[in-house]
């Protein structure tokens, strides 16, 4: 089933960072996949993408407090490598001066993503953890009134039932938010 977007739709990619993958205690098992279903999309978005970073506060307070005691090994500054984005990412942020918006927070919505993309945008949704930095952004946009379409095979959760849980709860907020499959099933409507 084809789902239309339109044109000044922005592909927003969240979390696609190396703090996610490999031997990090934070690693998403399909990464790989989320990364390759991202790069897929770049094309039809060029110009009207954005990429995400989650990175530690410098100085967790309330419930972070708890959060970071147990994972310590993500209390480092932002500049860390291990925060960095991942190839090719990192060189398609550099190289096209594409906007990064980097939050201390599970979701991304917010004024600095708001301040990219405007106050009631179509969003399309990547990376991951579907069920956790996902879910966190589609929820607080959509409820700020913006368009979501999440594209599923360019994401990935902690685990593949995570993921599947998640996208279920994301199709109850119909029509606000819109899950396609694969991003084969987008049509960016460039008339």
């Amino acid at each position: 089933m084809s789902v239309e977007v339109p044109a000044d739709a922005w592909l927003v990619a969240i979390d696609l960072q190396q703090v996610f993958t490999g031997d990090s205690p934070w690693a998403t098992p399909r990464y790989a996949d989320a990364a390759a279903g991202t790069g897929r999309l770049l094309p039809q978005f060029a110009g009207r993408t954005v990429f995400t970073r989650f990175v530690a506060p410098e100085h967790p307070q309330g419930a972070w407090v708890p959060y970071y005691r147990e994972w310590p090994f993500a209390l480092v500054p932002d500049a860390d490598p291990l925060y960095d984005l991942t190839a090719p990412f990192a060189t398609v942020a550099a190289e096209r001066r594409t906007p990064v918006v980097t939050e201390p927070t599970f979701g991304k919505w917010g004024t600095s993503l708001q301040a990219v993309v405007g106050d009631h945008p179509h969003l399309v949704l990547t990376g991951v953890s579907t069920d956790c930095c996902v879910v966190s952004t589609a929820l607080a946009a959509a409820d700020a009134g913006a368009t979501v379409t999440v594209v599923a095979d360019a994401c990935a959760g902690a685990s593949d039932d995570d993921h599947e849980r998640a996208l279920a709860l994301m199709r109850l907020y119909g029509p606000l938010i819109t899950v396609v499959d694969r991003g084969s099933d987008l049509v960016v409507d460039h008339v």
